[in-house]
């Protein structure tokens, strides 16, 4: 039988804090939280693996390291709103809880909606709700946002979530035109919003978010 909990403490040991992941709450966010209840039975072998776990909902579980990097990229404070959004099962809900306010998970379908909440009640996590929408639509009923994090690769930012983040709020998610994208945050500053590199990692697209073929002569 696995031990998850000696398998979670070398996680964070051997894939996140020598990712420079070096943030403390970040870390305990990532000890404190059984990533296993978050993956399918199926693949319950690659819950602390260092790779990517697709689940049932068509969604992917961002590998440790990169989920981590984001995170911890997106500065989040304590009094931050954040929108998780395609929250697929709910383990970046869970984690990104233990380091801010208030986190609204989005998701389009209910059945998904109401996986994501049994699991995150029964991680003890009391201060997030997972809320049914279309995800271009977002959730502007609940913002404005602190931060909102798509733990996915887009071909670019869907513009209308940038009227969601506050100002000074942060859009965190992967940009991907080829076999390598960029971990990015946008900052929101007035108007303007700006634009950082994190780090070079690759992931699925969201669905619906695919870049269009291009057509080849």
């Amino acid at each position: 039988m696995t031990n998850f909990s000696a398998a979670r403490d070398a996680m964070v040991e051997s894939q996140i804090r020598t990712s420079d992941v070096t943030d403390l709450a970040v870390l305990r966010a990532f000890r404190s939280t059984a990533r296993e209840r978050f993956v399918p039975t199926a693949r319950l072998a690659l819950a602390y693996a260092d790779c990517q776990v697709e689940t049932d909902e068509g969604r992917t579980l961002l590998s440790p390291r990169d989920l981590s990097k984001m995170i911890q990229a997106a500065d989040i404070e304590a009094q931050d709103v954040i929108l998780d959004l395609a929250c697929g099962r709910g383990y970046s809900t869970a984690i990104l809880a233990q380091l801010a306010d208030t986190v609204v998970g989005l998701e389009t379908d209910e059945a998904a909606v109401a996986r994501a909440t049994e699991l995150l009640v029964e991680a003890n996590i009391t201060n997030a709700a997972v809320v049914q929408g279309d995800l271009k639509s977002g959730a502007a009923e609940h913002g404005p946002f602190n931060v909102i994090f798509v733990g996915a690769a887009l071909p670019a930012v869907h513009q209308g979530w940038f009227s969601q983040l506050a100002n000074g709020g942060r859009l965190v998610c992967i940009i991907q035109n080829g076999p390598v994208g960029n971990a990015t945050v946008f900052t929101k500053s007035g108007d303007a919003i700006g634009e950082t590199v994190a780090f070079d990692t690759s992931a699925p697209y969201l669905p619906g978010f695919q870049p269009a073929e291009a057509f080849v002569f």
